[in-house]
């Protein structure tokens, strides 16, 4: 898929207790980016997870 019918990508970002943000994971759709960012976020760190277009 090209142009306006390819699939939108997802970030998965992390922000650690310094505040260094990271790329943990690309999606292709924002389902499985949220889902990776609530395994992430339930793991109980400090560290915090949101998703966000590429």
């Amino acid at each position: 898929m090209t142009g306006e019918d390819a699939p939108t990508p997802w970030v998965v970002w992390r922000q650690d207790d310094n505040g260094n943000r990271f790329v943990v994971r690309r999606c292709a759709t924002r389902a499985e980016a949220d889902e990776l960012a609530e395994t992430m976020e339930a793991r109980g760190h400090k560290q915090l997870y949101w998703v966000a277009e590429a």
